[in-house]
């Protein structure tokens, strides 16, 4: 069984994680763009925080950090949209450059900490109790994001990056500037995922130019698990249904390496484990179609 502690840090994880995973449920599930921004786009925000916090600035190093993640995502769709470069290539060449920015923000040096008096997790916790202060201020970061998100899905500009990821060409016969719109949608989503690398490097105290690696695999595995438990009780994934199973499913994933963890499996095991559990979850819609061709073959013999 697992214990109380590592449930409850496995769900704040998973709450600060689910930033990372909205991220990419804009690139992926909105604009249908696979983005590999997301492992640099991720160190960078954790970079831009702490070197903000070290600089006395740790409530605007956030707000920084989510700056600098919208203009890593521009970087990107200006690579995919004025060279005409394909959507991974951009992002892995997005990726790579920024692996030496990030070096540079933080001073060249491979990791950077912060002490623990310094993080925005101490400076809440003095407000609402030290026990209480991972879950509620991750949560809250969570909802609010959950919810900015909605919104400006809503809105027409939204509607519009909304329907460039449905039909590009269809949007462009419209006269709407598609290029604009996929490069509003790619901020948005770098934005959010380096929110999240922003509040975990103030969670751990510390920035390593290496922690964004393998982000990309981990929110794809979250998004999928969280849409498979979150059709169980919708009918179709709204906007809100989605951004919510975002949620939902980084919580469930952080919870099920926990678990692996706490079974004994080493940490060198969970990349392995993290690669089943995509393939897996991708895997599901072609398991529920085959079950449910078995038993229609089946009533037809009957």
């Amino acid at each position: 069984m697992m214990s109380m502690f590592s449930f409850l840090s496995s769900i704040e994880l998973g709450l600060i994680y689910s930033l990372m995973v909205l991220g990419l449920f804009l690139s992926y599930r909105i604009l249908n763009i696979p983005d590999l921004t997301v492992d640099g786009s991720f160190t960078l925000g954790a970079a831009v925080a702490v070197s903000c916090t070290l600089a006395g600035h740790p409530v605007l190093g956030i707000l920084a950090a989510g700056a600098a993640g919208a203009m890593a995502g521009l970087v990107t769709a200006f690579l995919q949209t004025k060279m005409k470069i394909q959507p991974i290539l951009a992002g892995i060449i997005t990726m790579t450059a920024l692996y030496s920015i990030n070096l540079m923000v933080m001073d060249n040096k491979a990791n950077l900490p912060i002490t623990q008096d310094e993080s925005i997790y101490h400076a809440f916790g003095q407000l609402v109790g030290k026990n209480l202060q991972g879950m509620l201020l991750s949560g809250l970061a969570a909802a609010l994001l959950v919810i900015i998100v909605v919104l400006f899905l809503s809105t027409p500009l939204g509607l519009s990056v909304r329907a460039t990821g449905d039909n590009e060409d269809m949007v462009r016969s419209s006269s709407i500037n598609a290029n604009f719109t996929k490069s509003v949608g790619l901020a948005a989503a770098n934005a959010c995922v380096s929110l999240s690398g922003a509040l975990i490097a103030h969670y751990n105290c510390y920035a390593e130019v290496r922690m964004g690696i393998g982000m990309v695999v981990i929110g794809l595995a979250s998004l999928i698990i969280g849409e498979i438990v979150v059709e169980i009780f919708v009918k179709r994934l709204t906007i809100l249904a989605g951004a919510i199973a975002a949620v939902v499913g980084s919580v469930i994933y952080r919870l099920i390496i926990a678990q692996a963890l706490e079974l004994n499996f080493s940490a060198s095991s969970l990349k392995l484990i993290t690669a089943l559990i995509v393939a897996l979850a991708m895997s599901y819609p072609a398991i529920k179609e085959s079950r449910k061709m078995a038993k229609i073959r089946k009533a037809g013999r009957a």
